[in-house]
Formats: C-alpha cells, sequence, structure tokens
C-alpha cells in the first residue's frame, strides 16, 4: 500500500463542489444577535449537518438562546487541529477521530494536549466504498489508487479493513489522502481514484451518475460507531448553557427528521441546503437516514459501535496500541442533563 502526503494546509475546493458549501451556514431566523450566545461548530458539508438545518429552520436554537455558525471543514486534519486549539467550540466529527488525536495518532501532530471527548452521536454517513461501473469486485481494484479524508485517522482503517476482508494485501493497492466526502467524490468523479468510500448523499448521487457500491461499511459490521458530537472539555465545563442548549436543540431536531409527519417539509429543508439534490434524491437520502440503520434516535450513542471502531483503530492505528475502553473517550453527563 503506497501512500500519498496529505495537503495539510490546503483550503481549495473546486467550483465544482462548493454548492453544499455556498448554502450551508445558516442564521437564526428571530431574535436579535445581541441577546443570543454564540456557539461556532465545524463540521464535513453534507446530510450530516441536516439536523443542524432543521434547528435553524426550526427556530430551535433561537428559542434555546444560542447563535449557531456553522464552518465547513475541507478534511480532518483542519476540523480536528482548529478544534483542539480552541478556533471552534464543537465539532460534527467521526468518533475515531476524536480517538486518533486523544492517543497521540493524529494525521498530524497538535499544537497542544487535546482534552476532546464525545458528548453526543449525530447523523451517520452511511459509509459506501463507490467505485466506477467498470470495477465489479474487490478483485479489480488491484494496482489501482483508492482515496481516504486522512491515512491515520476517520475511515481509512474501515477501508482498509473491508479489502483485508476481501482478499487484498496493502501492497495491491495504492492509498492518496483526498480530503472530506465531496473532494472524494470529486476525485473519483473524475477518474482520479477507483474507489472511495462515500457518505450519504454522495453515494446515491454516484449511482446516479453511473458509479456503483461494492459494500456498504453497517452491512459488513453491523454495529459501528461514525458520528459524533465533540468538544473540549474545557470549553463543556465553562459553557454548560451553550452546551445543554446546543444538545437540546439538536436532539429535537433528530426527532423531528424521524417523525413520519415531517417527511415533506424535512425533505425540502434538506433540499434548501444541499441543492443539487434531485427531489428523487432527497426522498431517497430522507429514506436512508431514517432507516432502521440511519440516524439514532435521540442522537444516541452506541457502545457496541464505539467498541468496533476501537478494535479497527488497535489493528490499524499507528503507533500501535491496543484500545478497549469505550468510557475513556465519551461522557454523557451533559447529553442525559440536557434530556432531563
Amino acid at each position: 500500500m503506497r501512500w500519498a502526503p496529505i495537503a495539510t494546509k490546503t483550503l481549495a475546493i473546486t467550483a465544482s463542489i462548493l454548492f453544499v458549501l455556498a448554502a450551508i451556514t445558516g442564521t437564526p431566523s428571530t431574535a436579535s444577535a445581541q441577546s443570543l450566545q454564540p456557539v461556532s461548530v465545524i463540521g464535513f458539508p453534507g446530510s450530516g449537518n441536516w439536523p443542524i438545518w432543521v434547528a435553524q429552520e426550526n427556530g430551535y436554537f433561537t428559542r434555546a438562546g444560542i447563535e449557531v455558525t456553522f464552518t465547513p471543514t475541507p478534511n480532518s486534519v483542519f476540523q480536528l487541529t482548529n478544534l483542539i486549539e480552541g478556533k471552534f467550540d464543537i465539532g460534527m466529527t467521526a468518533f475515531d477521530n476524536v480517538v486518533a488525536y486523544m492517543e497521540g495518532q493524529g494525521e498530524v501532530p497538535v499544537s497542544t494536549q487535546p482534552d476532546l471527548f464525545v458528548f453526543m452521536g449525530g447523523i451517520p454517513s452511511m459509509l459506501a466504498l463507490t467505485v466506477p461501473a467498470e470495477i465489479k469486485t474487490y478483485q479489480d481494484l488491484k494496482g489501482k489508487t483508492l482515496a481516504v479524508d486522512a491515512i491515520t485517522t476517520g475511515f481509512a482503517f474501515i477501508l482498509f479493513d473491508l479489502l483485508k476482508r476481501n482478499g487484498l494485501d496493502p501492497d495491491s493497492y495504492r492509498i492518496e489522502s483526498a480530503g472530506g466526502t465531496l473532494a472524494r467524490w470529486q476525485g473519483l468523479r473524475d477518474r482520479k481514484y477507483a474507489g472511495a468510500l462515500l457518505s450519504t448523499p454522495f453515494d446515491l448521487i454516484a449511482k446516479e451518475n453511473g458509479f456503483s457500491v461494492l459494500q456498504y461499511a453497517i452491512d459488513a459490521y453491523g454495529h459501528y460507531q461514525d458520528p459524533a458530537a465533540t468538544t473540549r472539555r474545557s470549553w463543556a465545563a465553562a459553557n454548560e448553557k451553550k452546551l445543554d442548549a446546543y444538545i437540546k436543540s439538536y436532539v429535537a431536531a433528530v426527532e423531528w427528521i424521524r417523525d413520519p409527519s415531517n417527511k415533506e417539509e424535512a425533505i425540502a429543508i434538506l433540499r434548501k441546503y444541499l441543492t443539487q439534490l434531485t427531489p428523487e434524491l432527497a426522498v431517497a437520502t430522507h429514506a436512508a437516514l431514517t432507516s432502521s440503520k440511519g440516524i439514532a434516535p435521540k442522537a444516541r450513542l452506541d457502545v457496541a459501535g464505539i467498541q468496533k471502531m476501537l478494535e479497527l483503530r488497535s489493528e490499524y492505528g499507528k503507533p500501535k496500541k491496543i484500545l478497549t475502553d469505550p468510557a475513556r473517550y465519551y461522557d454523557l453527563k451533559y447529553y442525559e442533563a440536557a434530556l432531563r
């Protein structure tokens, strides 16, 4: 497996993928900004931000007394390093990213000792190993280049493991750090890569453009804790009211999305922010993310899924560590207090 270096300071994203970035930041519709407490959130562009959009559109954040500003990240390196350095309050990311930087296994060194913890789940990525139509089996990926976000974090280990499970040793393919899902889809679409893990709705967009899904990760593992809402312990202790308001609003939005009676309005909000989704793709995205394999009720964490994530990191993480204690990386006291 030959690795290409990641461009850690590159913030340029091609024009063809800016459609999500242009629409992703929302503001409360009522109440003056002066009366609202600011909360800065950084996450990956895409449907994973659906509850944030719903909370903004339905006024949940405003009524809870906060103004949420969302910044899209080009990759996990930019997201985690800036979150650790205190430039953002909350990160919506992969649970594995939090563990990586807490354990000194992140893609790049950080300027300070991380004190991150996960306080809630989020929208699952529904990761799909997506390939051009001519790729029919895992064996067809031999000698090809595949894209990940960062080599040492996020979903790279899932890709390595799926390839291993299907008979491909690390020397039989190449891996390149491409950045977030938008960049991976761009590279796949331009035939720069022969495969990449894409999150919903980009798997659906890829299918509509003639690509196919070789395998969904959830079908291989059954349980895997992907989405995570994370912050610094120091920030949480100093901003309990803000964190409480964010959790209450986010959970309310999740339950609103999961309510079948809100389907049409939920899809309309999704299309407002993901403007290139056709009506059919938006319906399919709604169906996927509200299915039994989609978003967990009240954005709960899946401890069995965290354990599976730690197993993969124990096998593929560097420097090698055996990680066995899920509770080391999350603290639900704020979540539980918010839901009382």
